[in-house]
C-alpha cells in the first residue's frame, strides 16, 4: 500500500491528545509570537518521556479560554479529517486548563463544542475522553469524573490516566479507578509506556477496556494471553514510542506481533505536533521499516473500530466505510 492508498482507508484515531496535537500556525496566531518546530515538537533524539512532556508547556498557554479550546479542538478534527480519519477520540486533561475564570465543566463543553463543530464541517465524528493527571490529587480528578460523567454519551466517551508513569505506579490510581467503575463509564489508561509492566496488569485488572501504549508486555506470554482473552484495545503510537525510549531504536515495534496473536493493537498518533506525526505517518514508519504489512494495516483499522468508544450507530457506518 502507497501514501494515497493508505489517506484513503477509513481510518481511526483513538489516542489523540488535544495538546500534543495542536498546530504551529494555531499556536502563533492565538499566543502572538512566532515558534520554531524545535521548540514545539521532538525528534528521535528525545531522551525520555519527562522530555516528551516539556513539550506541552507551550500549548497549555494557549488553552486558556473556551474560545481557544474549542477553536484547537476544531483544529485537530480538521487535521484528521484531511488525512482520511474518519472517527476520532480526542482526550485531554481538564484540570490543567480549568482556572478561576473558567470551570471543568467549561473546559469539557468547549471541547465537546468543538467536536461537533468539527464533526459538521470536516466529515469526521469524534468523542472526548477527558484525562486525570498522575500528579494531580485524587479528590481532585474524582470530582472532575463526576463532572465528566455529566456528558457521558453526549461528547464524552470515556475516561483516562496519563502523565509521569514511571514515577507513579498504578497502585496510587486503585481508588480512582474504583470510584470510575462505580460511574459505569468506560475508560482507558496509560500504561506500559515508561513504566513496568505490571502497570498493565493493575490497568486490566481496574477494568481498563483499553490500555495506552502497552509496550511494556511484549515479552510477557501471561500478560499478553491476559489481553487478549479479555479483549483489551491496545492504543499504541510507534512514532512517539521512539521518540520517548519505550521502544530503543535497534528494537522492532511489537504492534504486528500483538496483532498476529489477535490482540486487539491498534494505530494512533499520541500527539501530532509534538510527535510531528499523522495516522498516515505513523503506519508509513513502520511500513519503511519493514514492520508490519497490508493485513497488519487493515487489521489494526478493524480492531480500532471494535474497541473505540463510539456508538454502535457510528461503528456500523465505520464498517460499511471499510
Amino acid at each position: 500500500m502507497n501514501r494515497e492508498d493508505i489517506i484513503k482507508l477509513p481510518k481511526l484515531d483513538l489516542h489523540c491528545h488535544l495538546d500534543g496535537s495542536l498546530s504551529k500556525v494555531f499556536l502563533e496566531k492565538t499566543l502572538g509570537r512566532n515558534f520554531t518546530m524545535e521548540e514545539l515538537s521532538v525528534s528521535m533524539d528525545c531522551n525520555s518521556l519527562v522530555e516528551y512532556l516539556k513539550k506541552f508547556d507551550i500549548p497549555l498557554e494557549a488553552m486558556n479560554t473556551q474560545e481557544n479550546i474549542k477553536a484547537a479542538t476544531v483544529e485537530v478534527m480538521k487535521s484528521a479529517s484531511d488525512e482520511g480519519v474518519k472517527y476520532i477520540e480526542i482526550r485531554f486533561a481538564p484540570l490543567l486548563s480549568a482556572s478561576n475564570s473558567m470551570s471543568t465543566k467549561a473546559v469539557i463543553e468547549a471541547v465537546i463544542a468543538g467536536i461537533q463543530e468539527g464533526s459538521e464541517l470536516f466529515n469526521i465524528h469524534g468523542n472526548a475522553i477527558c484525562c486525570a493527571m498522575t500528579h494531580q490529587p485524587i479528590e481532585d480528578s474524582k470530582s472532575m469524573f463526576k463532572i465528566a460523567r455529566e456528558y457521558y454519551g453526549s461528547g464524552v466517551a470515556g475516561l483516562d490516566l496519563a502523565g509521569d508513569e514511571a514515577n507513579h505506579p498504578i497502585g496510587e490510581f486503585k481508588e480512582l479507578f474504583e470510584f470510575a467503575r462505580d460511574l459505569g463509564m468506560n475508560f482507558t489508561i496509560h500504561a506500559g509506556e515508561a513504566g513496568p509492566k505490571s502497570n498493565i496488569k493493575g490497568a486490566i485488572d481496574y477494568g481498563a477496556k483499553r490500555i495506552g501504549h502497552g509496550i511494556a508486555m511484549r515479552n510477557d506470554e501471561e500478560l499478553l494471553k491476559l489481553a487478549k482473552d479479555k479483549g483489551i484495545g491496545i492504543e499504541m503510537c510507534p512514532i512517539s514510542n521512539y521518540q520517548t525510549k519505550a521502544v530503543l531504536k535497534e528494537q522492532t515495534y511489537p504492534y504486528a506481533d500483538y496483532i498476529r496473536r489477535g490482540i486487539l493493537a491498534t494505530i494512533n498518533t499520541d500527539n501530532r505536533l509534538v510527535s510531528n506525526t499523522s495516522i498516515t505517518n505513523e503506519i508509513l514508519f513502520l511500513q519503511k521499516k519493514s514492520m508490519i504489512d497490508d493485513r497488519d494495516i487493515l487489521q489494526g483499522i478493524k480492531n480500532a473500530i471494535e474497541v473505540s468508544f463510539a456508538s454502535d450507530d457510528i461503528k456500523n457506518m465505520l464498517w460499511k466505510e471499510l
